[in-house]
């Protein structure tokens, strides 16, 4: 593994807010970037008051801004405004999720950063993109769901539609934008050429759905919709009862007869009413209580595990989120790990989920309190002087304080 960190020596200017472009800058954070958060007078980023809230430390927040050094100012002053610009010229990249229109307003669109810097890569994170019938919309996570068609296919069939119970848009929306950026950076390392990347969090889950063809050369006649516990396509698919819980049983073709092997009952392969892929589905009544019987014949998870991992057959328990917690899969990954905070000491959160042979991993990362680098990044960045630092600070264009 190497010493030294694959993006050691660049530095990039975080505008965004809440949670999509801070998470692609929580993941920059992880190759070793300069990081500037700038957050906006008098309170920074919003998230620093989501729930949940310790010591006046918000859970949100300090996930997604370890790393993160953060200088807090107000950008309605001249005097804000030329920092932000000062800054721009000495940087490799900028991330902003200001609603469409507002950078422009502030003369901080992609066409005035290249006139500061000509290579600079910006990346904008909006609902709807910076181009669309739906620009001027303001769009957060679970509108997201709604309006790109994810949350049409998520809950009971005879409810409503429901959103998943995390941040898929946001979450979804930071990783694209870390791979995006990653080709922006190669892009400008060969021409010299930074470039604007628009980022639209409906695109994102409208593009995770891999269902049009489906839809298409069925000739419209069947539809992506949600469905019970067990796939009205494909069988035996579907959430089954285990010893201690519930599984997702994964059979497909090529599985069907491990499957058979492992229940001990090799003649159903040839059974005519499970022989093939369009039997099994309209057998499906006759055949899931099969399955569910065999899986509960077992004294408990782990051996019905180990005989389907032995017979190749993909089942897996459904885990709740924290389960990963001590797990020790998720253990042995390195994606469960304790982490420093300057306020609460260690806080348990998720680990980087790319693991890269050449880049080593840097431990130490903390979220900022509220302007806690302001005078570091002026001083070693723009090279201000300490008299004008406090003069900034005595006129309120600076602000502080632990959030």
């Amino acid at each position: 593994m190497a010493d030294r960190a694959m993006l050691e020596g660049y530095r990039v200017l975080d505008l965004s807010q809440y949670l999509a472009g801070a998470g692609i800058t929580r993941l920059l954070a992880e190759l070793g970037p300069e990081i500037i958060k700038v957050e906006l007078a008098p309170h920074g980023d919003p998230s620093r008051f989501i729930p949940w809230i310790k010591d006046g430390r918000s859970s949100v927040f300090i996930q997604n801004n370890r790393g993160k050094r953060s200088l807090a100012l107000d950008w309605d002053t001249p005097e804000g405004m030329q920092i932000i610009r000062e800054l721009v010229a000495r940087c490799d990249v900028v991330v902003e999720t200001f609603a469409v229109g507002v950078m422009a307003r502030r003369g901080l669109d992609y066409e005035a950063l290249r006139v500061l810097n000509p290579s600079i890569i910006m990346v904008s994170i909006s609902a709807y993109g910076q181009d669309s019938p739906w620009a001027d919309r303001p769009g957060f996570d679970g509108i997201i769901q709604a309006t790109a068609g994810l949350m049409s296919l998520n809950g009971d069939p005879d409810g409503p539609p429901l959103p998943l119970g995390f941040a898929v848009a946001d979450n979804g929306t930071a990783v694209h934008g870390f791979a995006a950026l990653g080709y922006a950076l190669l892009h400008r390392e060969r021409t010299g050429e930074g470039q604007h990347v628009d980022i639209a969090m409906a695109d994102v889950l409208f593009g995770m759905q891999d269902q049009m063809a489906q839809y298409e050369l069925s000739d419209h006649a069947w539809r992506p919709t949600r469905y019970t516990r067990y796939h009205p396509s494909y069988c035996p698919v579907g959430v089954y009862d285990l010893p201690k819980g519930h599984g997702y049983l994964l059979v497909l073709e090529r599985q069907w007869a491990n499957l058979c092997a492992a229940m001990g009952r090799p003649e159903l392969v040839d059974d005519p009413r499970f022989s093939s892929s369009a039997a099994r589905v309209a057998n499906q009544d006759v055949l899931v209580p099969l399955v569910q019987n065999w899986l509960l014949s077992f004294p408990d998870n782990e051996s019905v595990i180990a005989h389907c991992i032995e017979h190749r057959v993909p089942l897996g328990e459904v885990f709740e989120s924290v389960d990963a917690v001590g797990h020790p899969h998720f253990e042995a990954r390195r994606m469960v790990r304790r982490v420093p905070d300057p306020v609460l000491g260690e806080v348990t959160m998720a680990g980087f989920q790319f693991k890269f042979s050449a880049q080593p991993e840097l431990a130490g990362l903390y979220a900022p309190t509220l302007g806690e680098h302001n005078r570091v990044v002026l001083r070693d960045v723009l090279g201000y002087d300490d008299e004008t630092v406090d003069e900034l600070t005595r006129q309120g264009v600076l602000v502080s304080g632990d959030r």
